[in-house]
């Protein structure tokens, strides 16, 4: 586990959980004791006592995308907090009615006086959503230290390299980027990385690739 705090505004990363290593996330305002949480793997429980214990009202469970292993602690969840789940309406098709409102791209869910601004960034699956508060970006499995996200085809891979590169390079630099799975890096560190991928012929490329190839 990992906190991280800035002001009134706290952040805990709680993980490696369950069989793939997923991290979740607590975002609090310490003062309002206002929450959210961010994706709900397997052994969510650990969040879950996070919130628990610092006496946090959760008003939302905001979900990076539809893959299973972002959902394993959905029963766990549902049953422990009050708070609607909420992700990109493109993941309807995987995850159906577990969706209770949906996530538009730009949306702010305020946490206290904070905002967590919502960045759609398809590719990995069609409604991958990306969520920043100051300077932290909770990338889902949209981008990794080193590349992206695992993508199913070609045209998956060049959509999120998009994304990547138009939405999530936009924002500053010393922005860190806390991943759903594994260990964090920053903007600027993987803009540097993505100078090597520039250069290369990406054009057939998908499933698990680096920037550095």
């Amino acid at each position: 586990m990992e906190v991280r705090e800035d002001g009134n505004l706290r952040l805990v990363k709680v993980g490696p959980l369950g069989p793939f290593d997923n991290n979740a996330y607590v975002i609090a305002d310490t003062s309002s004791k206002e929450a959210v949480l961010i994706d709900m793997p397997a052994d969510s429980e650990q969040a879950l006592a996070v919130i628990r214990d610092e006496g946090y009202r959760v008003k939302a469970v905001l979900v990076t995308h539809s893959h299973g292993d972002h959902w394993m602690g959905y029963d766990a969840v549902k049953k422990a907090i009050e708070a609607p789940i909420m992700a990109h309406e493109a993941e309807n098709a995987a995850v159906g009615n577990r969706i209770e409102a949906p996530i538009a791209d730009g949306q702010e869910i305020s946490v206290g006086p904070f905002f967590i601004k919502a960045i759609h960034t398809p590719g990995h699956t069609p409604g991958s959503t990306c969520f920043v508060v100051k300077n932290y970006l909770m990338s889902g499995d949209t981008l990794f230290p080193g590349g992206p996200g695992r993508t199913p085809s070609p045209a998956a891979l060049q959509q999120s390299v998009e994304a990547i590169t138009t939405r999530l390079y936009a924002l500053p630099d010393g922005v860190e980027v806390l991943p759903g799975h594994g260990g964090n890096t920053t903007i600027g560190e993987s803009k540097a990385e993505f100078e090597a991928f520039k250069k290369r012929d990406t054009s057939g490329l998908s499933g698990d690739v680096t920037w550095a190839g």
